[in-house]
């Protein structure tokens, strides 16, 4: 279960990132155009609001409803399988789920119930080394089979362009084992390219390190420093006078750092996340060598 534990993981520490970023304009997502969106879902009018640089989009539609597609690559198929298997039971502990045909080599999918705090629609597949979810949550009114329909159409047609995800095992453009040393166990080390600008390096024990980089104004990354939150926040003006380094969290993840950086009309945050105390746990000072060396590529 370690390797479900650590994508898991990995997905989790991602989403976490990409919601401290500032939001950026997506014009298409790779795994399902507009027009084909609009055919098999002809109710809704959906607007793309996020392409999750290869790993998925997000939608929202003008009564507040809104769409994850997420994409995820394994290094294998048993591993794809595995991970499978644990999304459906996941699932199914949240709504009845029954076989979608149709959609790559195995499919499932379900409504949650009508007393659910949450509503949600959702179907989640199969294919090869890759798994496909989509997933409605419709704002005042109920998930249903009308939806569960739709979205099983629109399931069948992002499936065939799972491909086109950016995620790759074994490089990365911003991190290198180097970077692990005293961080995560060298001997079990997995590099993955998660994205275009993004990256990660887990561990067995799937202790993570991150960097996500994405084009934004001086003035916005000046005004995230400022921001209040759970964090404790450090200034950092080695690395300009953008940059600053987030410990010490009273909600998350309390052994986690981020340092974010600022050059060029871009910002790199570079996380190091443990799953349980570390020696390295809320220091900023080791971890400001490997954000200087992603300040210097940006």
């Amino acid at each position: 279960m370690r390797t479900i534990d650590r994508l898991f993981c990995s997905l989790v520490l991602f989403l976490a990132i990409a919601a401290a970023l500032p939001a950026r304009a997506a014009e298409t997502c790779p795994f399902i155009s507009a027009q084909e969106l609009a055919r098999a879902m002809p109710a809704f009018k959906w607007s793309l609001i996020s392409n999750q640089d290869g790993r998925g989009c997000i939608y929202q539609a003008g009564r507040g409803d809104t769409m994850m597609l997420s994409v995820f690559r394994n290094p294998d198929k048993d591993r794809a399988r595995e991970l499978y298997a644990t999304f459906v039971k996941t699932l199914g502990e949240r709504m009845p789920l029954s076989a979608v045909t149709g959609i790559g080599d195995e499919g499932q999918g379900g409504t949650s119930a009508a007393g659910a705090e949450r509503q949600e629609a959702s179907v989640v597949a199969l294919s090869g080394d890759y798994i496909l979810q989509l997933t409605v949550y419709p704002i005042g009114r109920r998930a249903d089979d009308a939806l569960l329909g739709p979205l099983s159409e629109a399931a069948r047609i992002a499936i065939g362009s799972v491909g086109k995800s950016s995620e790759r095992f074994g490089n990365c453009e911003w991190l290198t084992a180097a970077d692990a040393d005293g961080f995560l166990d060298s001997s079990t080390l997995t590099v993955q390219r998660t994205g275009a600008g993004s990256c990660m390096m887990f561990d067995r024990e799937a202790n993570t390190m991150i960097v996500a980089v994405i084009a934004t104004s001086r003035d916005t990354a000046i005004g995230m420093m400022k921001r209040a939150g759970p964090c404790k926040h450090v200034a950092i003006p080695e690395l300009g006078g953008e940059a600053f380094g987030e410990h010490s969290c009273t909600k998350g993840n309390g052994n986690a750092v981020n340092i974010f950086v600022w050059k060029n009309g871009r910002q790199a945050s570079i996380l190091f996340a443990p799953v349980k105390p570390h020696p390295e746990s809320g220091s900023v000072e080791r971890l400001k060598a490997v954000a200087g060396r992603v300040y210097g590529k940006l």
